[in-house]
């Protein structure tokens, strides 16, 4: 009588190949049995090990998913911490018939302005931010401490001129041109 192995293989259900790694995991676990060494203990190492890994990849994914939302729930408050400031300090009363141009995002926007206002934003007094497709008009100290927080909300931020005296010896201090002028 032929082995079930020699009629799986007289079937073709099984090849060679297998059949001798079949034998060979055979005297395997027949040599550990005589050694004294458990082949279910084997196995069940084999199944921590497994659960193990399992968990570390299971830990270091919800690591990087809490850290994901960590960073933007600070965003978040970052946001929200930008348009409390802006929306405190907004100086409201600003309309005017002078047209003051600025950029935003590489277009060119229109505030209307009164007269003082203009030389306070041409003098660098005064500062244009924009957060959320609102325009906001906020002193420079103020738009220098939104500027440590995020500086892409900042739209316009001219420098301080410090003074305008005029020198002794220039020979065209008798025609000083107007702030106001249009072209």
């Amino acid at each position: 009588m032929s082995s079930l192995q020699d009629q799986l293989l007289k079937a073709g259900l099984t090849t060679k190949q297998k059949a001798k790694q079949a034998n060979s995991d055979k005297r395997k676990k027949n040599k550990q049995k005589r050694s004294g060494v458990k082949v279910e203990a084997s196995l069940q190492e084999q199944v921590k090990l497994d659960l193990a890994k399992t968990q570390a990849e299971k830990a270091a994914k919800d690591k990087a998913l809490n850290d994901q939302k960590q960073q933007q729930l600070a965003d978040k408050e970052l946001q929200q911490r930008i348009l409390q400031i802006l929306q405190h300090h907004n100086i409201k009363n600003i309309n005017g018939d002078v047209e003051y141009n600025y950029t935003d995002n590489g277009k060119i926007k229109k505030l209307f302005v009164d007269g003082v206002t203009q030389k306070a934003l041409v003098n660098g007094r005064l500062a244009i931010c924009a957060l959320a497709d609102t325009t906001y008009l906020v002193t420079s100290e103020t738009a220098e401490k939104i500027a440590t927080l995020d500086a892409s909300v900042i739209l316009l931020s001219n420098e301080k001129v410090a003074s305008e005296e005029i020198e002794e010896d220039d020979p065209y201090a008798d025609y000083q041109i107007p702030d106001d002028l249009m072209w």
